[in-house]
C-alpha cells in the first residue's frame, strides 16, 4: 500500500467511524432510558464502552498484525484525545456551568477511576521487562489489578449515585442523545448492533492504513498510535460530547470522557490475552510519557473541578487552558522521542 493510499483509506475510514460511533452513541443512550435501567449505569458501561469500539476493533487488528506500540499507543493517547476534546469545549463554550466546575464535582470519582487503572498500566510498562512471562490465564497480573480497579470504581460511582437519590440530590447521567426517546427498543438494539458491525469491518483497514502512515512517514507507531489514530478513535466521544455541551450540560461530557478514559484501560485485557507474551512488556517505554501525562492532566481537571474559585488566572490555576497547554507538550515529547527512535 503507498501512502497516498494508506492516506484516503484512513480518511474514508475515519468518516465512517464517525458516522458509526455516533450511532452507537446515540442508539445506546436510547436503550439506556427505553429499558429503565437509569442513563448513569447503563450509559456508563453502554455508552462508554460502544464509544470505545473503535479502539478495540484497531487495537486488536494492529496486535494481530504484530502492533503492540500503535495498539497501546491508541488506548493512551485517546485518553489524553479524550481529555483535550474536554477542555477544547469548556474553553470554546462559555457559559457559566463550565466542565471544569463544582456542578461536575460528582465525576470525580470516575476521573480518579481513570487515574488508578492508568497508573496501574504505567508501572505495568516500567516493569513489564523484568516481570517476564509472568501471566495469569495468559494476562499479566498488573493488568487483572487493572480489572479490578475498573470493577471497584465502577461500584463506588453505582453506590454514589444511590445515595444521591436516596437523599433527593440531583443525579448527574449522561444526557440523553436528541430524539432518542422516540426510538422503540427493538429500532434501538438494532441500530446498534448495524453500527457495532460497522466499525467491527471498517477497522482493520484503519489499524493497516495508520501502520502504513507511521512507517513511511518516518514518525514512528508510537506517535501514530498516540496521535493519528487515537484521534480518530476518540470521535465518537467528540461527537457525544458535542451534543452534551450543546444541552448546557458540561458535567455530562466531563463524565462521558472520563469514563471513556478508565473503560480504555479496561481494553489492555483483552489485547494481553490475544498478544503472544507479555504485552506491556513489548511496548516502548515512550508510551510511559503519554499516560504519566494523562493522570497528570487528569489530575489537573480533578482539582479544577474542586476548586471553589469562579475567576481563574489561565494558566495559572486549573482550567481547560492549562489542560490544553499540558496535553500539547506531551505531544510535542512523544514527537521529539518518536523522531529520536526514528
Amino acid at each position: 500500500m503507498t501512502l497516498t493510499t494508506a492516506l484516503i483509506t484512513f480518511a474514508i475510514c475515519s468518516l465512517i467511524v464517525v458516522a458509526a460511533g455516533t450511532a452507537l452513541a446515540w442508539c445506546g443512550d436510547a436503550i439506556a432510558e427505553l429499558t429503565g435501567f437509569g442513563r448513569l449505569l447503563v450509559g456508563s458501561i453502554l455508552i462508554a464502552g460502544a464509544t470505545s469500539l473503535p479502539e478495540l476493533v484497531v487495537d486488536i487488528t494492529a496486535i494481530r498484525n504484530n502492533m503492540p506500540d500503535l495498539a497501546v499507543g491508541d488506548l493512551l493517547g485517546s485518553s489524553l484525545m479524550n481529555l483535550l476534546i474536554l477542555a477544547g469545549l469548556d474553553w470554546w463554550y462559555h457559559s457559566a456551568r463550565r466542565a471544569f466546575s463544582r456542578e461536575s464535582i460528582g465525576h470525580a470519582l470516575s476521573a480518579m477511576a481513570g487515574i488508578l487503572t492508568t497508573s496501574l498500566a504505567i508501572f505495568g510498562i516500567a516493569s513489564g521487562a523484568r516481570l517476564g512471562g509472568v501471566a495469569l490465564v495468559g494476562i499479566s497480573p498488573i493488568l487483572w489489578l487493572v480489572g479490578i480497579a475498573y470493577i471497584f470504581g465502577v461500584r463506588l460511582i453505582f453506590r454514589d449515585q444511590q445515595l444521591a437519590r436516596q437523599q433527593h440530590q440531583e443525579v448527574l447521567v449522561p444526557a440523553a442523545v436528541e430524539g432518542a426517546s422516540t426510538m422503540s427498543l427493538k429500532v434501538a438494539i438494532a441500530g446498534f448492533v448495524a453500527a457495532a458491525g460497522v466499525i467491527v469491518l471498517v477497522g482493520p483497514s484503519l489499524s493497516i492504513s495508520a501502520g502504513v502512515i507511521a512507517d513511511q512517514t518516518g514518525l514512528g507507531r508510537t506517535f501514530v498510535g498516540t496521535t493519528l489514530v487515537a484521534l480518530t478513535t476518540s470521535l465518537p466521544e467528540l461527537v457525544a460530547s458535542i451534543v452534551a455541551v450543546r444541552m448546557g450540560a458540561f458535567d455530562l461530557a466531563a463524565g462521558n470522557i472520563f469514563g471513556s478514559n478508565a473503560f480504555n484501560m479496561l481494553l489492555l485485557l483483552p489485547l494481553d490475552a490475544l498478544f503472544p507474551g507479555n504485552l506491556l512488556a513489548a511496548v516502548s517505554p515512550d508510551h510511559i510519557v503519554t499516560g504519566a501525562a494523562a493522570v497528570t492532566v487528569t489530575s489537573v481537571a480533578v482539582i479544577g473541578q474542586l476548586y471553589g474559585e469562579s475567576k481563574r488566572q489561565r494558566v495559572i490555576d486549573p482550567d481547560a487552558i492549562l489542560v490544553i497547554v499540558l496535553i500539547l507538550a506531551a505531544l510535542y515529547v512523544l514527537y521529539v522521542l518518536g523522531q529520536q527512535h526514528g
